[in-house]
């Protein structure tokens, strides 16, 4: 079968498993944005998968995450997690490609985003390597700001960087995660027994959800992310924490305590 029609089968199959007949925007970027270009191994089968070592949404939870954003046409967007870019190039025909803004604080994740982008026909998109928990503040503020990974708190740098009136969505939780889409609370306070962080409202939730969890710098492919082995063994190679601490020179504990 060719790429069209893997595709119409796969959005038949999405329309199927979510149980209801998708929004005309996602509908359209489905239809338009070739993500053969963007996945090399069974592009259009509704699963996750990985590429070039970065983790690819199945297609069900890209769904579900960018219908949640419910971003219009120049919307000004963030996307926290460029990963192999398809879901950027699905919002870059939703808002339109010069308004999609994309970071991941994987040096290689940035590169393979830009060029699969480019090879798509998203060129405009700007894609930058930055840690997501800081957002990118020089074209802030954003109308629409979807985080690709799992959080317990939101960022603050992401919510300082929301517009008035705008919509942030993200997994909420750790090993049990959540879509949820949140907005400023009109009074500045969020509603009782609300999980949204403070100011913020929780305007709708899209079932479960299950990414990996959001990275900070220290914590990139390669590098050990137990912060506390990862520390130990760093303190290890240092100063009087040193595996071979009897060939120091002697400490005079009395000027240390």
């Amino acid at each position: 079968m060719d790429e069209a029609s893997l595709r119409a089968d796969m959005i038949e199959g999405l329309e199927h498993e979510l149980g209801e007949p998708l929004g005309a925007a996602v509908l359209t970027a489905l239809q338009r944005v070739p993500r053969e270009t963007f996945v090399d191994d069974s592009p259009y089968a509704n699963s996750a998968s990985d590429e070039a070592g970065t983790r690819v949404l199945a297609p069900a939870t890209a769904v579900r995450l960018i219908t949640a954003l419910d971003a219009d046409e120049g919307d000004d967007v963030l996307v926290v997690g460029a990963g192999v870019g398809y879901s950027v190039a699905m919002l870059a025909e939703i808002a339109g490609a010069r308004h999609v803004h994309a970071i991941d604080i994987d040096r290689e994740a940035v590169s393979l985003a830009r060029s699969n982008l480019s090879a798509a026909g998203y060129d405009a998109v700007l894609v930058d390597r930055r840690d997501g928990a800081n957002g990118l503040p020089e074209y802030a503020p954003y109308d629409r700001i979807l985080l690709e990974a799992a959080v317990l708190e939101l960022p603050r740098a992401l919510r300082d960087q929301l517009a008035d009136g705008g919509r942030l969505v993200y997994p909420r939780g750790n090993a049990v995660q959540t879509v949820a889409a949140v907005e400023p609370a009109p009074d500045g306070t969020a509603e009782p027994d609300d999980d949204a962080p403070a100011g913020f409202r929780t305007v709708e939730t899209a079932g479960p959800a299950r990414l990996r969890p959001m990275l900070v710098d220290g914590e990139q492919r390669g590098v050990e992310r137990n912060r506390t082995r990862r520390e130990d063994a760093e303190r290890a190679e240092q100063g009087h924490f040193a595996r071979a601490g009897w060939e120091q020179e002697w400490i005079d504990w009395d000027d240390r305590l």
